[in-house]
Order: structure tokens, then sequence, then C-alpha cells
């Protein structure tokens, strides 16, 4: 939702609103958690860490018309990662005029500095599988495993699940159908050898099996380099891997 998909760029200003909303709401998250040692509440208070991240990246990749594997697409890895960051930064410095810096401020790197969080560390990569099923969106960083896959009900019925943006772009070129969509499905829920799907679309909607291993590692690295915690991302390798 974030994508303006006619300038090929993000809505900077609203992904600036959900980043303040986001740090106020998991500064929060800190308070209310319960936690089964006094001495782990005590440390999680003392420094406030949170772990605001993203998801649906390789989503976003598509609609902006960008491979995943490719400079461009570790391009935009740091420039997202890099504005969520320093936003982030900006918005807990903004928390913390009013509820206070953590409480090992004084102690910390920062001590002495200008730099006067509500929170030590900000951002992290999670997984979000289960939720970014539920927002129907790729999960964290990863590149999609597949572009569509075939569901047997209890009923007997046959449900094809094909990811939502390559819907929208086949219809936009006047060439989806019920057919297609079986044939992308039949193809191992990859474009590769698909004529009928136009070139500039195959090469943009690659999936995970399709990526090098060190193209996957390549964007780890370019999130991890404005990423304040762990980043979580899986390396496919081709099952002809030693």
């Amino acid at each position: 939702k974030l994508v303006d998909i006619e300038k090929k760029d993000l809505n900077w200003e609203e992904l600036k609103r959900i980043i303040f909303t986001g740090v106020h709401f998991l500064d929060n998250v800190v308070e209310v958690n319960e936690f089964p040692v006094q001495k782990i509440r005590e440390m999680v208070s003392n420094t406030r860490r949170i772990g605001l991240g993203i998801m649906g990246f390789a989503d976003a990749l598509f609609k902006l018309g960008v491979r995943y594997d490719s400079e461009e697409g570790i391009a935009w890895a740091k420039k997202m990662m890099k504005f969520v960051t320093e936003t982030a930064r900006e918005a807990t410095c903004e928390l913390a005029k009013i509820r206070g810096t953590f409480p090992l401020w004084n102690v910390s790197v920062f001590a002495g500095t200008d730099y006067k969080p509500r929170n030590m560390a900000l951002t992290t990569i999670a997984p979000t599988g289960t939720i970014s099923i539920l927002a129907d969106a790729s999960s964290g960083i990863e590149p999609v495993f597949s572009l569509g896959y075939q569901k047997n009900t209890v009923e007997g019925k046959t449900l094809y699940n094909v990811n939502p943006v390559l819907v929208d772009e086949l219809k936009k070129k006047g060439i989806y159908s019920e057919e297609l969509i079986q044939k992308i499905v039949a193809n191992g829920g990859v474009l590769t050898g698909m004529e009928e799907i136009p070139t500039e679309l195959r090469n943009v909607f690659v999936t995970a099996l399709e990526i090098d291993p060190e193209w996957h590692i390549r964007i780890q690295a370019a999130f991890q380099e404005f990423t304040d915690n762990a980043v979580s991302k899986t390396i496919n390798l081709p099952e002809t891997a030693t």
C-alpha cells in the first residue's frame, strides 16, 4: 500500500507516520509485557529495546518494477531501511522528550552525546511468516517462494492462489485468464519459459529458488547495514548444492 505504482516510488510521508506510530506502540509494549523473571523485566525496562521491522519487500519491488537480484534491488533495500532506522531514531527522541531516555542512557555508548532516545535499539528484521499471510504480503525481506500454488479443499474443489501484484500486472496487460493462472501453477509457480508472459514481467517476477545465493546474502547485508538488531533471512540453495 505504500508503493506509488505510477511514480515508481514510496509514499515516504505515510511511511514516516507509520514508523512514528510503530515506535510509540512498541515502547508501550515494553511496559505492558509480562516477564517470567524480575531480572528480565529490569533489563528490558532499563534498555527499552524495540524491534521495528518491515515486511512486503519483495512485493514492493514487484510494484516498483525492480528485480530482487539486481543492483537496483540492493539500492532500494538500503534506501528503505536507512529511512526506517533514521526515522525511528527521530521518533524515539521525540518520545524521550515526554517519557525520558532509557534509564541506562548515562552509561551507554550514547552518554554525553546529543542523541537522547527513549529506546536503546530500534530496528530488526523478523521473519513475519504468519503475520505476512494475514496481511497478504511477502514475508520479511524474503523473495516470494512461489508466484502461484494450488490448494485442494476438503469439498474436493481446487483453488489457485497467485501473487496479487502479478495478477494486477497480468490484468493491466490484458492477458489475465484462469487458464493462464493454471499454467503458472503447473509451471511450478515460476514464469521461466512462459513465452505468453511479457519479457519485462518475467524479468521482474523472480522467485527464491531462481535467485543465486550470493544475491540473497547481498540483500541481507544491505538491510543489516541499517538495522540495529538481528536480520532474519533464508539463503536458498539449489538441490544440486553439495
